[in-house]
């Protein structure tokens, strides 16, 4: 045998076993993109529902008077850093229990959340999924978003500490425990129930908690009289409106990121089509609650117009994956003609909601969450509304209950002389507008 002839041999040897380990590095640097890419994707998505902290803050600046303007503000930054510390310290154990104290129902209290180690190999953490802080900071976002909608209801009568107070409960216990029972893999996710981002867990939850705020408060000072509806115009159109489109933006991440996945072709593409359709329900919420406005009250009102695209984002929300373009459209669309009903019902049963976080996100996410079942098979319209429902009655009760105890021993409602002078001075003492009161 020449000695060409015995290299050849012993290559035919070699190459096969070459072969087999560069497909298993192939294989194991496909799941580390996976792992990578997904991370990516929670944290891109969680700095974009970061952002629509600065919506709602801009969104709630905008609609109040403004002798409230810093009080929304400051309750806007504060109920989003008490949202990180409570959902550290409890909140994310409770939604994504290790063990269950009561099995799909309730996970351990103040399980406190701990991030990989630095420099952590890739044998040490699930190279399936995500990193353990990704996915932190990304669920992190959803709990604060919770409390942000509670606050714009509220506005105006409130006082700052009992708020706040309600949010370390709200942040750190009621929203992930009724989160756990979809998303921790709980009894509602067991019985069927679809939500593929938060039409009921994070927006109906929040509508929900702002009503029964609504309720123990009551109305503002001559918001209702003689069975009239007395309007309080906002101070800053300008700032509702880029409030808005900072949401807007944000439901991006809300939505995309939804999808918990960005390791493949089919998880990317189905990103992208989350994206078109949650900006198509948007923009149909805007135009119906425009058309609707002009057709009942012979002008387009710009803050129902607002409002009408925030109810198609929260429409959308429970599934943007499965719709077409079209069926987006009518879900969106209906959503924004929820708003232009019914905010003037909650002003004829004297529920003053400041700036329409109850329609917009309880009731849009009812029929968002509802809806689900037209377009999702795996879905029915029973199980979603069983599902609506018990978390409804679980965050309104538990909500109604502590707003009650906070309202008996710290007191939750200013005086009448402080909500008449504004909360900008009567709580915190300076004004965001100082130049037109002072001179």
């Amino acid at each position: 045998m020449t000695r060409k002839l015995i290299i050849s041999s012993a290559l035919l040897t070699v190459l096969p076993g070459l072969a087999i380990a560069q497909d298993a590095a192939n294989g194991e640097a496909a799941v580390h993109t996976q792992f990578i890419l997904t991370s990516v994707l929670f944290l891109l998505g969680g700095v974009l529902v970061f952002w629509m902290a600065a919506g709602f803050a801009m969104l709630e600046a905008g609609l109040v008077r403004s002798k409230n303007v810093t009080m929304q503000l400051t309750k806007n930054i504060a109920l989003f850093s008490i949202a990180a510390i409570m959902y550290w310290l409890s909140g994310y154990g409770i939604m994504y229990p290790g063990d269950w104290m009561i099995e799909g129902w309730l996970g351990p209290f103040f399980a406190v959340t701990s991030l990989d180690p630095v420099g952590v190999a890739a044998e040490a953490v699930d190279v399936g999924y995500a990193s353990g802080a990704s996915d932190f900071f990304f669920q992190l976002m959803f709990c604060a978003t919770t409390a942000s909608i509670v606050s714009g209801t509220l506005a105006e009568r409130v006082k700052l500490w009992p708020f706040l107070a309600f949010v370390v409960v709200l942040t750190g216990f009621i929203y992930p425990i009724e989160a756990s029972w979809q998303w921790g893999g709980g009894w509602l996710s067991e019985a069927g129930f679809s939500d593929f981002a938060g039409s009921t867990l994070v927006h109906a939850a929040g509508g929900f908690a702002a009503l029964a705020g609504a309720l123990i408060l009551g109305p503002r000072i001559g918001k209702y009289k003689d069975g009239r509806t007395v309007p309080m115009p906002g101070s800053n159109l300008t700032l509702a409106t880029l409030g808005t489109f900072i949401l807007w933006l944000g439901w991006f991440g809300f939505n995309g990121g939804s999808q918990l996945a960005m390791g493949t072709i089919s998880d990317v593409s189905d990103v992208a089509r989350i994206f078109a359709n949650t900006n198509m329900a948007a923009a149909s919420g805007a135009i119906v609650a425009m058309v609707l406005t002009q057709v009942m009250f012979r002008k387009v009102d710009l803050t129902m117009t607002l409002n009408g695209a925030l109810a198609g984002l929260v429409s959308i929300t429970a599934e943007p994956l499965a719709p077409t373009l079209f069926q987006s459209l009518i879900i969106g669309g209906v959503g924004g003609a929820i708003v232009i009903f019914v905010v003037p019902l909650l002003d004829r049963l004297q529920i003053d909601d400041v700036v329409g976080a109850i329609p917009v996100h309880l009731v849009a996410g009812f029929w968002g969450t509802f809806i689900v079942a037209w377009t999702n098979t795996d879905a029915s319209f029973g199980t979603q509304i069983m599902g609506f429902g018990a978390i409804g009655i679980f965050v309104f009760v538990v909500s109604y209950v502590f707003f009650g105890v906070i309202k008996a021993t710290m007191g939750l409602r200013v005086s009448e002389e402080e909500e008449v002078n504004g909360l900008d001075m009567a709580e915190l003492g300076m004004e965001a507008y100082p130049e037109f009161t002072n001179g």
